[in-house]
This record gives structure tokens, sequence and C-alpha cells, in this order.
């Protein structure tokens, strides 16, 4: 587990790129999840990962056995605005390379998450497509909770909902205020 580098924004592109052709395939349109290029992500990243603020904001990355990028997960303060962005921190962005499901990183990776998350703020958050079942049951089993709330947006022409989940940031994880170098 490290926080991402510059040099880590190609890599998190790819896994970006195949974690929403995997995981969304049936979801949203097969034509927008075939457009999908790693290379026109990797702008994104790279300004993500220059506008990091340790502790707390920034992306985690975790890496297999080969030393590869595995995963990510990208740590804001809240965007929600019934949310208090000093007390709330938002995962933004949370994927595993679908290579890699099944393997226990997607735990890992959580746990620090939360960890980095719980140095900085009280509540976490995140946003998820309500029907992405598998990514719902990872997050259930991993303490987060549907709060209620939803959004609407269109893709492709494609309505989609997402529903947020939160996380309160007590204990473990404020108490182990273990820190990624």
């Amino acid at each position: 587990m490290r926080r991402a580098e510059p040099m880590d924004a190609g890599a998190i592109a790819r896994v970006h790129v195949r974690s929403w052709q995997a995981g969304y395939r049936g979801q949203l349109p097969d034509e927008l999840l075939d457009s999908l290029n790693a290379a026109d992500r990797i702008p994104r990243w790279e300004a993500a990962i220059d506008t990091a603020e340790w502790p707390g904001l920034g992306t985690l990355l975790i890496e297999d056995h080969d030393a590869q990028v595995a995963g990510f997960a990208h740590l804001v303060a809240s965007r929600d605005r019934d949310d208090d962005p000093d007390s709330a921190g938002e995962i933004a962005s949370f994927y595993i390379d679908p290579a890699s499901w099944g393997q226990g990183l997607g735990r890992h990776l959580m746990h620090s998450a939360l960890v980095e998350l719980s140095s900085r703020y009280r509540i976490g958050t995140l946003w998820v497509l309500e029907t992405n079942a598998r990514a719902r049951a990872f997050y259930g089993v991993t303490g987060w909770t549907p709060d209620g709330r939803s959004k609407y947006d269109l893709m492709s022409g494609v309505e989609i909902r997402d529903m947020r989940y939160r996380h309160e940031l007590r204990a473990p994880f404020r108490d182990r205020r273990a820190r990624l170098s």
C-alpha cells in the first residue's frame, strides 16, 4: 500500500478503464464502455495526484504480487452540499483491477482508505451505482451503509441512479494512526 506519485497516472488510468469495462458491463451502455480509453484519463489522474494534501486527501494504491498497480482509492473532502467538508471525507473513486478481484486486495485497500480518511474526518461517504450489486455487497461487508440519499445522472442517454453510503470513522480507524509513507 502506498500513496500515488505522478508516474502512477497511467497505471491508475488503466485500472480505472478495465474496472469500468468489467464492473459496469450490463449496467451502462456497451458503446460507452467500449469507447473508454486509458490515455484519455491520464491527465485527470496526473492533476489529482499533484493536488494531494496528505494526510487524508489523495490517491492510495495497492499493488499485486508483481508490484503492479492493482487498485486505487481516491480520497477527497465531501463534495455533497449536505455534508460539512471539514468533517466528512469522500472516497470519490475505488477500483480494483478485475484480474485481482476476489484476492482480498479490495478489503486491504478499503481499510487503508478508512484509516487515512479518519486522520482528517469523522464521517466517510461514497457514491455507488444502484445496480452495482457486487460493489454494494462489498461496501456492506466493509462497514458502509446506505444513508437514503440518491442522485440521478445521464450517461450516453441512459439515466442512472447513484446511492450514497456512509461510514462513521471511529475506532478502530481513528485509534490506528498508521501513516503511509
